[in-house]
């Protein structure tokens, strides 16, 4: 039976890099991008559940620390993007589709009138249990870390903090938590004294490609099997400035 695959995204650098990656192994016939995020809201939530003193310093590091970093590791991503062919070329733009947001109404009538069977999932907010329910389809997502100890973001970084070997990617179901769905594949990866907190990424599109398409194959065979694993779940998010500094100083983590 042939399956009928389409993309549910974000829009961001990974997005791009999944879909060029696949398209010419998978049919993908749509790529339903959500284009609107309120800032404002987003901080206002983050400053309620982190406190705003948390938030100035996930800032600063986002807008200080991260340029720096990318100017530093912008030769080893340059080489990690030439061995393992990564190519972010923008999407076909007879297969896109706009939606306000992916729990939007019109992104759920998007989704009833293509009526896929496989939705790859990539960089959107989470998704609602509305948006989950609309339809009979698998929701199949990549993560940034092996899940359940590293959900949320930056799970390479956090990895690397925690001195421990899991620093990895995850292609796994989507269910209503965070990075909680049933684990298709994971796999750890490769780092060396070059790579640091931008370079990570790249390492994990790589990887993350690879178990996409072992998924894939997977789910359009209907041969899928969830696997487990002992970790206990944690959730992570945005180092701020003073403790990346911190760390990078006393434990040499970049």
């Amino acid at each position: 039976m042939n399956k009928k695959i389409i993309m549910l995204v974000g829009g961001g650098p990974s997005s791009y890099c999944n879909y060029n990656a696949l398209k010419d192994h998978y049919p993908i016939s749509n790529i339903i991008i959500e284009t609107e995020g309120n800032l404002k809201t987003f901080l206002k939530k983050r400053i309620k559940k982190f406190g705003i003193v948390k938030v100035i310093g996930q800032i600063l590091f986002q807008k200080i620390v991260v340029p720096f970093l990318k100017r530093e590791s912008k030769t080893r991503v340059a080489e990690i993007i030439l061995t393992y062919d990564l190519s972010f070329k923008d999407f076909d733009p007879d297969k896109l589709i706009k939606v306000p947001s992916v729990n939007s109404d019109e992104c759920i009538d998007t989704l009833k009138k293509i009526e896929p069977d496989i939705i790859i999932v990539n960089g959107t907010r989470v998704i609602s249990k509305k948006v989950l329910n609309s339809i009979n389809a698998t929701f199949i997502n990549t993560h940034a870390g092996i899940t359940p100890l590293y959900r949320g973001i930056h799970g390479a970084y956090w990895s690397k903090v925690n001195k421990d070997c899991h620093c990895g990617v995850t292609v796994h179901l989507v269910d209503l938590g965070i990075d909680t769905g049933g684990i298709l594949f994971q796999d750890i990866i490769e780092t060396n004294s070059q790579d640091n907190f931008v370079s990570y990424t790249y390492l994990q599109m790589a990887k993350g490609i690879e178990l996409m398409k072992l998924a894939l194959n997977n789910l359009i065979n209907n041969e899928s099997k969830v696997i487990t694993n002992n970790l206990e779940s944690k959730i992570w998010t945005h180092p701020t400035i003073w403790f990346y500094l911190k760390n990078r100083i006393i434990r040499k983590v970049k």
